[in-house]
């Protein structure tokens, strides 16, 4: 890996820091998902949460929290809100009462067709090919892992 040395006057500048750059990458990246997931009806975290449920099908309500890395106070009412418009149903798992699971109606299964075509225009939206989103995706598993190692080590 190559270095870069920052002199001691550019260590704060606001475009050397990657907090700045991650923090206006996810806002874009997000806002730019908000005109493709509109005639889907889904919002953006919604998305992430059919996409979990379509890969895994139904899946415990704490496995889905930590898989897409949300804590469950924000989980719960994002389901309930999907729950209402007829695309997921929660249930007691049989082996535990105590755990709710989650799966996809059939409405949300409809959804999946559809939903196959996100990829594809949002590569085309970002200007990116197969090759960049993979590129992406391996320095961002990279970088969150580096976070929470360093968050891990800090207690």
């Amino acid at each position: 890996m190559g270095q870069t040395e920052l002199n001691q006057d550019d260590l704060l500048k606001l475009e050397h820091q990657v907090c700045f750059a991650v923090a206006v990458a996810s806002r874009s990246v997000i806002s730019s998902y908000r005109p493709v997931l509109e005639p889907l009806g889904l919002t953006h975290p919604q998305y992430l949460v059919m996409l979990a449920l379509w890969e895994q099908g139904p899946i415990g309500a704490r496995e889905l929290s930590a898989q897409l890395r949300l804590d469950p106070g924000t989980l719960s009412p994002l389901i309930k809100r999907m729950e209402a418009h007829g695309l997921v149903t929660r249930r007691r798992n049989p082996e535990d009462e105590r755990a709710i699971l989650i799966e996809v109606t059939e409405k949300g299964a409809q959804l999946r067709e559809q939903a196959l075509q996100v990829p594809v225009q949002m590569m085309r939206r970002l200007q990116m090919d197969e090759q960049d989103v993979h590129d992406i995706q391996r320095l961002m598993t990279r970088l969150i892992s580096a976070a929470q190692s360093a968050d891990d080590n800090a207690d």
